[in-house]
């Protein structure tokens, strides 16, 4: 969808933040109500071209792809971070509701390492508490 599309789709015209500023496209649930507008009619930014003024909205995934070591399910970026969305929470946000850093966080959703195997059945505890489905390792 160009911006200019997005502006008669809206009736107004996009600020320059949103030509200028990847950031303005981010999927973040907290104190971006453009974000919030997207994301509670089940979208997410995908893909943003700030020169071509472009941007991919897509439905986020219900099926993620899922290891197992037994019957623990193995936490990946992805899962991590579908997780922290569901729950409508910033990096910071979810790093305060399981005890660890944000950069932690970060860390996981970046592939930059995976949580430990405690950790992942942490993961799975809070998934379970908060209503977050993942496909076939919901069974």
């Amino acid at each position: 969808m160009t911006f200019a599309e997005i502006e008669t789709l809206i009736g107004t015209l996009l600020p320059k933040s949103a030509r200028s500023s990847r950031a303005w496209w981010s999927n973040r649930s907290k104190g971006a109500l453009q974000a919030t507008a997207w994301m509670n009619s089940g979208y997410l930014a995908a893909e943003v071209d700030l020169q071509a003024e472009q941007v991919i909205f897509r439905k986020p995934s219900h099926h993620y792809h899922i290891e197992r070591i037994g019957d623990t399910v193995l936490w990946n970026s992805e899962l991590i971070k579908a997780l922290r969305q569901h729950m409508g929470l910033s990096q910071a946000e979810f790093a305060a509701r399981l005890g660890v850093r944000q950069q932690t966080i970060s860390e996981w959703e970046t592939h930059a390492y995976t949580p430990r195997l405690t950790t992942s059945k942490f993961l799975t505890l809070v998934a379970e508490q908060v209503g977050f489905h993942y496909g076939e390792a919901d069974s």
